[in-house]
Formats: C-alpha cells, sequence, structure tokens
C-alpha cells in the first residue's frame, strides 16, 4: 500500500519539479489509497487559485482510489503520532492512516523527513 500526501498530489496537479516522479508512481502503483484528509486539503488548495473546474478534476482522480475515512482508530493514533512528533493534525492523520493501512507515506513535507514507514522526496529547485 502506498499514500502520497497532498504535498506530492499538488506538485503532480500543479506540475512542479517533482510532478514527473509522482506520475510515474500514480499511473503505475494499483495499491494507492487517499486518506480523505489528502483529499481536503488538495480540492481546498487548488479551489484557492480560483479554478473550481480544476479542483474538482484533481478531486476526480484522487477518487479514483480508495479514499480511507477518518475514524475512531485513526483519530485517537493520530493525536497520539502528533503528540510524538510534534505534527499538525493533518499530517498527523495522513500518518496514523499510512500506519494503520501498513502504507508507506510518500511526502515533500520537511516534518516526515526522518519518520520510519516514509519515503521523503524533498522539492527540485526548477
Amino acid at each position: 500500500m502506498l499514500i502520497l500526501d497532498s504535498s506530492c498530489w499538488l506538485e503532480y496537479f500543479l506540475n512542479g519539479t517533482n510532478a514527473d516522479e509522482y506520475a510515474k508512481v500514480i499511473e503505475e502503483h494499483d495499491k494507492i489509497i487517499v486518506p480523505a484528509i489528502v483529499l481536503h486539503e488538495v480540492f481546498k488548495v487548488v479551489m484557492r487559485s480560483g479554478n473550481e473546474e480544476m479542483a474538482l478534476a484533481a478531486a476526480g482522480v484522487l477518487q479514483q482510489f480508495s479514499v480511507i475515512p477518518v475514524d475512531e482508530n485513526i483519530a485517537m493514533y493520530s493525536a497520539r503520532l502528533g503528540q510524538e512528533h510534534n505534527l499538525a493534525m493533518a499530517d498527523s492523520m495522513i500518518l496514523a492512516t499510512a500506519k494503520v493501512h501498513n502504507a508507506t507515506l510518500w511526502t515533500q513535507d520537511a516534518d516526515f523527513e526522518d519518520l520510519p514507514g516514509v519515503r521523503y522526496l524533498g522539492k527540485k529547485n526548477p
């Protein structure tokens, strides 16, 4: 199982410097799961660009994969992980979802850089 956090999806949708790397993963990996909070964050950020059509298209791509809701296990585990690793709520929910589903978390977010079960890919300079 594999989870791409919001930073990866946004890089992909907004054609950032690592977009090609994520495109390969998205196109070739059949076991991607999407935490509901990632759907929320991606939709919100793309909506901010003022392009609702693009935001709906991005949400549609994410919804092609299994979207994992926040249940009581993820909610409580994320609180523990957030406290343990000093993570924001959304980040701790994404990490908890990855751990509960035995998924590797891919990210560009430096807050995750040294955590086990995480594949950190720093942003490239253009």
